[in-house]
């Protein structure tokens, strides 16, 4: 397995992946499947603003985890806060990808200077809420019923990760 920074050329894995979970899961709060076309306005979001795609490959160089940060709410003062995702491919589930997205995450945004890292998480993704407390993220809260999805309302649980940075933060 090679980590890599994923680029455009990657969007149709990464919509496998996304697609995947988006119709089979409650990990993505969404309806339908993504399209490509919509791939490169988020890649455009994520270049402008140097937030990272970070990929994981097996041999073959088939993309089987992928994880990614953005902001956590457009106002100024939240510009050291920072929301991240990561996904693992169905089939690779289970084997430990996870972790190796995750702390390439923590090390990406520690090295951008953010301080604060949010994941929002579905009360019921045991799986998830252990992946990140293993990491030192706390829950910080439960929105109740904040979705509603394959039949029943969506309890959401929001963890975050205080890091060390930055050093001398500023206003403005």
């Amino acid at each position: 397995m090679q980590l890599i920074r994923c680029t455009p050329d990657y969007s149709e894995s990464i919509l496998e992946i996304l697609n995947e979970a988006i119709v089979n899961s409650t990990a993505l709060y969404d309806y339908s499947p993504r399209s490509l076309d919509s791939m490169k306005s988020w890649f455009d979001i994520k270049m402008k603003n140097n937030y990272p795609v970070i990929g994981l490959v097996d041999d073959q160089n088939d993309l089987v985890a992928f994880g990614t940060y953005g902001s956590f709410r457009a106002w100024p003062a939240y510009k050291y806060t920072i929301e991240h995702s990561l996904y693992v491919h169905h089939q690779h589930r289970g084997k430990g990808y996870g972790k190796i997205i995750l702390a390439e995450i923590i090390k990406a945004a520690t090295a951008a200077d953010y301080h604060n890292i949010i994941a929002g998480i579905d009360a019921q993704n045991i799986v998830s809420k252990k992946l990140h407390e293993e990491f030192g993220f706390t829950l910080a809260g439960t929105i109740r019923q904040a979705g509603y999805k394959l039949g029943r309302w969506l309890d959401l649980d929001f963890y975050q990760l205080i890091l060390p940075t930055p050093d001398v933060p500023l206003e403005g």
